[in-house]
């Protein structure tokens, strides 16, 4: 017999379900860290305006790029389902497992985008709205499908995974200034041997999916070491382009030097996966690259932040 407590517990947990299926589409691990590399942005494009980066606009802005975010993350499990599908690691997210329909996940993921952008075009500022779109329409329609195409995805998705603190500093300042390329610059780099230790630590799912990663398309590692190890180096003095242009000082620089070395260091040792090693021990190298990777940039932010213009905030 269905009794109404029964039905109401049903349904508590298909919103339960339906609440946990919107999370994973959000992707709320790539938000965060959008979030953190435009807040930075931001704070420094205050600093420089001489005006408290802790105002109204800066929640306004981050909501607007937040949502923008999460449409796009959505859009993105939206095209990739079905090579999602084909890989242990993503077969259980919410498009790939069928639990969300194709129409109820692109209007989802449109929605947001549209109003996202809306929301910062009448807070913020039309550039910081143009630049957000810009980014959510290269990451969607460029970079999602030239995955399977082609590896120079790595390098085309750089571009929008660069934008999140360029857009922070617009959203204070309202023009793009050389700053903020500089923060461009240091976001785009960095990604290369971060992307490099995912595409190799994940390589025989990638292959399945048919993604071309280098490490799909180049399987010898030869290729996925030398472009981690160019950037890695190239990190070191990318990273203190802020100290010339005054917009960070130089105890910044001391440590943007020190976290530079370090992360030059991991990726030195993930040249390793280049020998004949164990399975288990390569994907060792690949993931100690990636967390070093993903500790790095916050740390470099950081200190940009509290030494900005020179300052002592330590």
């Amino acid at each position: 017999m269905v009794t109404a407590a029964s039905i109401s517990a049903t349904q508590s947990a298909r919103r339960s379900t339906l609440f946990a299926d919107y999370k994973e589409l959000v992707k709320p691990r790539v938000t965060l860290m959008v979030m953190i590399t435009a807040a930075a942005g931001f704070y420094l494009g205050c600093l420089r305006s001489g005006i408290s980066p802790f105002n109204p606009q800066f929640l306004e802005a981050m909501i607007g790029m937040a949502v923008v975010t999460a449409g796009s993350g959505t859009l993105n499990q939206v095209i990739e389902r079905r090579t999602d599908a084909m890989m242990p690691r993503t077969a259980s997210r919410p498009m790939a497992a069928q639990r969300i329909s194709f129409a109820h996940g692109l209007i989802l993921g449109l929605l947001c985008i549209v109003l996202g952008s809306a929301f910062l075009a009448v807070t913020t500022n039309l550039i910081t709205s143009m630049l957000t779109l810009l980014t959510a329409i290269s990451y969607v329609a460029i970079y999602t499908p030239l995955k399977r195409i082609s590896m120079v995805a790595t390098f085309v998705g750089a571009f929008p995974g660069a934008l999140p603190p360029l857009i922070g500093w617009t959203a204070a300042r309202g023009f793009i200034e050389w700053p903020a390329v500089a923060l461009f610059a240091i976001l785009f780099v960095w990604q290369f041997p971060h992307f490099e230790a995912i595409g190799w630590l994940y390589r025989v799912d990638y292959a399945k999916a048919g993604i071309q990663v280098t490490a799909v398309a180049k399987p010898s590692g030869v290729a996925t070491a030398a472009q981690a190890l160019f950037y890695a180096v190239v990190m070191i003095p990318v990273s203190l382009w802020p100290v010339y242009l005054g917009t960070a000082g130089w105890i910044y620089g001391a440590v943007a030097i020190v976290l530079g070395i370090g992360y030059l260091w991991y990726t030195l040792k993930f040249v390793r996966i280049t020998r004949d090693l164990p399975p288990a021990e390569s994907r060792k190298i690949a993931r100690d690259l990636l967390k070093i990777s993903v500790i790095y940039l916050p740390l470099l932010l950081a200190a940009m932040m509290l030494n900005a213009q020179g300052r002592i905030f330590f």
